[in-house]
């Protein structure tokens, strides 16, 4: 029998939360992440991408290392790398990261803060002390 060797970065597949889903609560993780269905609650995918496909309907806190919409998002987020909403994009919320890219056709409603090098740190303690002082 031939046998076959996968290497790590085969292994490392993008996980998908399909469009018929609906999830509330708290998501963390190690690896990137596409929301087609529904969410709400918080998501800390720090050093990962977080893809909000074209039916993703989320209400959260997002930090993530890369973020893309596509969809419709409620809430903050926080970015290491960069921030993305594409043409079919609707963003209520503010934004804070080193890179923000908004394409024409997008929607979108909130503050931008655009970090530097060593702010990212600052913005981070700022963003953990502020999500528990806050009501909804």
């Amino acid at each position: 029998m031939p046998t076959t060797s996968v290497t790590p970065a085969a292994m490392q597949e993008q996980v998908r939360l399909g469009e018929s889903l609906v999830v509330h609560g708290e998501l963390s993780g190690n690896e990137d992440l596409t929301i087609e269905g529904q969410f709400d609650g918080t998501i800390d995918l720090q050093g990962h991408c977080l893809t909000v496909g074209a039916h993703g309907q989320v209400k959260a806190e997002i930090r993530a290392g890369r973020v893309i919409i596509q969809g419709t998002v409620n809430g903050n987020i926080t970015a290491r790398d960069r921030i993305e909403i594409r043409k079919s994009g609707q963003v209520v919320g503010d934004l804070v990261s080193p890179g923000i890219a908004i394409e024409d056709g997008a929607y979108f409603k909130g503050s931008i803060e655009i970090l530097r090098e060593g702010s990212l740190q600052t913005a981070r303690v700022l963003t953990s002390s502020a999500s528990g002082d806050h009501d909804e």
